[in-house]
């Protein structure tokens, strides 16, 4: 059952309307184009959970606060005993594993998202704990763009790939 609906972050809205009214730079454009991108992958995510017909709650799009440290969270189960989180990613191309950064073919390093989701799910916990909640938590990372490719991954990694 979806108990929280997403929509478009303030920076969104923000960069969408900056960009009708003025000339963005490249690194602007860039991040408005990123921006844009993440959103339409994670809408294409709800649309995958909508058709679940387990008995759970969806939480989407959480901005929550722990130990005074903001974090995001793409996109949440929660089932009777666990506590399902989806980072969403929404990359296109081919990428290379690499324990610290995600390669381009051509060499190019990206943040490794691995990170951003040990944090996401340690923030978490701290959260549940302090709220006396035993939920057991899972994390994942949904690259949800068919047109993406990732070369040399290890079986064990948390990760969804299309």
């Amino acid at each position: 059952m979806l108990y929280k609906a997403r929509s478009e972050s303030v920076v969104l809205k923000t960069l969408r309307i900056l960009n009708k009214r003025m000339k963005l730079t490249e690194d602007e454009q860039w991040y408005y184009l990123n921006q844009e991108k993440g959103f339409e992958g994670e809408v294409q995510f709800d649309l995958l959970t909508e058709k679940l017909q387990h008995n759970c709650l969806i939480l989407n799009d959480l901005q929550l606060e722990s130990n005074k440290s903001s974090f995001q969270l793409d996109s949440t189960l929660i089932f009777q005993e666990t506590y399902s989180l989806f980072e969403v990613k929404n990359y296109e191309g081919e990428y290379v594993y690499d324990s610290e950064y995600f390669k381009t073919p051509g060499g190019k390093d990206i943040q490794n998202p691995l990170d951003q989701l040990k944090r996401s799910k340690l923030c978490l916990q701290q959260l549940l704990q302090s709220l006396g909640s035993k939920l057991t938590i899972e994390a994942y990372i949904v690259f949800i763009n068919p047109h993406f490719t990732l070369y040399q991954t290890p079986p064990n990694l948390p990760l969804i790939l299309p």
